[in-house]
């Protein structure tokens, strides 16, 4: 039997390769931009230092000019360098000492340059009869001292010259006891003076009036005073009575006022006299003042001594 040829078998068709798209582009603005990566810094070495020997010209480097914060700095600094050297002062104790006497100089001067002002002041608007009557009262006040300065040099030649010194030591002793007496009250005094009374029938009359009475003659030199029969000494007080009158001391005293006063009637009488004075002022006040000089006075009224309860002799 013949063998018939078979045909041959058909190949397989090749699939379709799948078309290829294109991938999408993102838009420029869209991408992340990467972060710029920060230079590393350079480290801070120490400045190199000039090489020995070298120098620069100075035609060539021109010193930067200085700002004005640089130049208030600069200031400053001079300002503290200036403090450092005035403060503390560096002095030794002998200029320390001199700076000292020399305050104390200059305190002074200044002291007594005001003081001066003051008093030239206070004369510049005084009337001519108180210029007149303050210029007495220092002439008095002088001739005074001068008497008692020659009397002490008196007695310092008397003890210097005396053959017997004890004996003339002990009668100077029992002088100044009774001088002093004079001024204590405890012992009568007599001598050339005035009597001064002072008349008040309206009452009107005070105690300050009275103590600016003896203030006044204590000033022109009184030496010894009575007021009625109460002696006047260093601690004499006046106070006014409710019922009128006047307490001396603690005792009643009333008008009329009789004031026996020894001392210099030419110093005394124009020193109550003078225009705003003692006089005046009693007249204001509805009293008179009566004055009359004497060549001798006797202020016989005394003064009892009281034991001082705390205070005592000092020791040499």
């Amino acid at each position: 039997m013949p063998v018939s040829e078979s045909a041959p078998a058909p190949k397989p068709e090749p699939a379709p390769k799948p078309e290829s798209k294109p991938l999408p582009v993102p838009a420029p603005e869209l991408l992340p931009v990467p972060a710029p990566k920060s230079a590393p810094e350079p480290e801070e070495g120490p400045e190199p230092e000039d090489e020995p020997g070298f120098e620069a010209d100075p035609e060539e480097v021109e010193p930067a000019p200085m700002s004005v914060s640089a130049r208030a700095v600069d200031r400053h600094s001079g300002r503290r360098r200036l403090k450092a050297a005035l403060w503390p002062p560096r002095m030794s104790r002998g200029q320390l000492v001199v700076a000292v006497l020399l305050f104390a100089l200059g305190l002074g001067l200044a002291i007594q340059v005001r003081s001066t002002n003051d008093h030239h002041s206070q004369l510049r608007g005084a009337r001519q009869e108180d210029l007149v009557r303050i210029l007495d009262e220092l002439d008095s006040r002088q001739q005074r001292l001068q008497q008692e300065k020659a009397e002490l040099e008196q007695s310092l030649a008397k003890l210097e010259n005396s053959s017997n010194q004890a004996k003339e030591a002990q009668e100077q002793t029992r002088k100044k006891v009774t001088e002093l007496g004079v001024l204590a009250g405890t012992v009568k005094a007599t001598g050339p003076g005035i009597v001064l009374t002072v008349d008040d029938p309206q009452g009107q009359v005070k105690a300050d009036m009275l103590l600016d009475t003896l203030q006044e003659l204590r000033a022109a030199g009184a030496e010894a005073i009575q007021i009625n029969d109460v002696r006047v000494v260093v601690n004499t007080y006046f106070t006014d009575v409710s019922g009128g009158g006047v307490q001396i001391d603690g005792k009643k005293v009333s008008a009329p006022y009789r004031f026996t006063v020894v001392g210099n009637p030419q110093d005394l009488t124009p020193a109550l006299n003078i225009p705003g004075g003692v006089v005046r002022t009693l007249e204001s006040h509805q009293a008179r003042a009566t004055i009359s000089q004497q060549q001798k006075v006797v202020v016989d009224a005394l003064v009892d001594l009281k034991t001082p309860q705390y205070a005592k002799p000092a020791p040499k």
